[in-house]
């Protein structure tokens, strides 16, 4: 019977951001957001090891304070995937294991959407996975189909994907009923194909759309698209603060817990009557 590879979590954890900057450090129910990344990427089984990967001392000093196992990488890196070979590399990870690139602002990752993510592994042709879920609101007057920071997706009838974009596709002249796919930012890499992605470098449609994964699509390095049915919300700007904040409270009390904000600030599990 087939096994899995082992599999392995790295978190890039970057200050600079021209739409949110020192993102990682900023305070969500009392702790920054890379620690809710990281407290909900080490529930899934399959995974062997997470750590977080920054280019920031700061990051790297609030890390090593909440006991969270980090380390230092160049600032010169053009993708968060670049960093995440590097963190593996400085690791010495096994060359025949899968590599997550978990994305740090994340914070509501459902453990469950890594598990999706690296059970295709199991067949040894699958060199690249990510998630994606379908769009609810297509029919709003602010669709997120309209929105740039939500990325689209489409796919073959295989899961294999065709392109990805910031711009809304499929563009639907015929106005037929067609679900649109909203891309989650995770991936997971066998090691050779990561080494190979970063060996190739930015693609012009990566630049052009500014999105990495188009790097592989551009050089016939297949990705696997799963649909999952997990939600999860990235924080692209400070304004997307308060709407994760309320989605991980409602998260805790359904899972009986409460939220105790003490001098410590943190989250403290209690029952809940």
């Amino acid at each position: 019977m087939k096994k899995l590879p082992q599999c392995y979590g790295i978190i890039p954890a970057r200050y600079e951001s021209s739409r949110f900057p020192g993102k990682p450090l900023a305070k969500i129910l009392g702790k920054p957001m890379f620690w809710h990344v990281f407290q909900r990427a080490i529930q899934c089984r399959e995974l062997k090891q997470v750590v977080l990967a920054t280019d920031d001392k700061r990051i790297l000093s609030a890390a090593e304070k909440l006991n969270i196992p980090a380390l230092m990488t160049r600032n010169d890196h053009q993708s968060g995937t670049d960093r995440v070979l590097e963190a593996a590399r400085i690791l010495n990870l096994p060359e025949n294991s899968v590599i997550i690139n978990i994305q740090g602002d994340e914070p509501a990752l459902e453990p469950a959407m890594l598990s999706q993510l690296v059970a295709p592994f199991i067949d040894d042709t699958v060199q690249v996975t990510t998630l994606a879920g379908k769009m609810e609101n297509a029919a709003s007057e602010n669709p997120d189909g309209e929105n740039p920071d939500k990325v689209k997706v489409v796919f073959a009838k295989n899961g294999r994907a065709l392109y990805f974009s910031r711009a809304p596709i499929p563009y639907n002249a015929a106005k037929i009923t067609i679900p649109v796919f909203i891309h989650i930012g995770l991936y997971a890499f066998r090691f050779n194909i990561l080494k190979q992605f970063v060996a190739l470098g930015p693609s012009p449609l990566e630049i052009a759309e500014k999105l990495e994964q188009l790097r592989l699509l551009e050089n016939q390095i297949p990705i696997n698209v799963i649909i999952t049915n997990h939600k999860s919300i990235g924080v692209d700007r400070p304004k997307d603060l308060k709407q994760i904040t309320e989605l991980l409270e409602s998260k805790n009390i359904k899972k009986g817990r409460q939220i105790i904000k003490g001098n410590h600030g943190g989250i403290a599990p209690t029952a809940v009557e």
